[in-house]
């Protein structure tokens, strides 16, 4: 997919998704952690899951990209932005696979693809839909400068909407392009998920 860009952070890059990742994405789905985001789930699903993602940079132009290590290439996760024809709008979403929580891997690369999202694609304040008992997320929503907005439904599923802050108030300067040495530490917030109970059966 060469259309995708792919985003160099401190110590991550955001890639695009190939059809072989499935696999990693097929272990975290079928796993207790993807509760948030309609799982367990088989490994057809996550087949289907992968597709429909580079399927959707196809149409839209963004999706969700591949979180990958720098310093060994691992997939680690994704982020990114999912606008499904029954959303209301465009919804920045992020996960991480089993194992990588901690490290604020996730506070990292989304800070990247909401960057993008607003310099490059000029999308307005985006959404997040957050289940209410998905601690995690509320918590990296709100590092993210997230605001609670209002309790809705998302494809028949009480959530929470989080407004995230206006392009001028959201910039990544001190996680791209710098030094792994020099990194700000962002560590404080463990893995946050999806926060819809359905995107592409994730």
């Amino acid at each position: 997919m060469n259309d995708v860009p792919t985003i160099d952070t401190c110590r991550l890059l955001l890639c695009p998704p190939q059809e072989a990742e499935h696999q990693p994405l097929a272990v975290f789905l079928g796993g207790e952690r993807s509760e948030f985001i309609g799982g367990p789930e088989s490994l057809w699903t996550a087949w289907r899951d992968c597709m429909a993602n580079i399927g959707h940079w196809h149409l839209h132009g963004f999706g969700l990209w591949t979180i990958k290590l720098k310093s060994n290439q691992q997939a680690i996760g994704r982020t990114g932005i999912l606008n499904p024809s029954m959303w209301r709008e465009p919804e920045l979403g992020w996960h991480l696979f089993d194992g990588h929580e901690g490290h604020g891997y996730a506070y990292e690369a989304t800070l990247a693809a909401r960057t993008h999202a607003y310099d490059q694609l000029k999308l307005a304040p985006l959404a997040s839909y957050i289940e209410s008992q998905n601690s995690r997320s509320i918590a990296l929503a709100e590092r993210l400068g997230a605001k609670f907005e209002a309790d809705t439904t998302l494809m028949g599923q009480p959530v929470q909407l989080y407004r995230h802050p206006k392009p001028e108030g959201a910039r990544m300067s001190d996680v791209t392009n710098t030094p792994a040495q020099n990194c700000r530490n962002t560590d404080v917030i463990p893995t946050a998920v999806f926060s819809q109970k359905e995107s592409f059966d994730d």
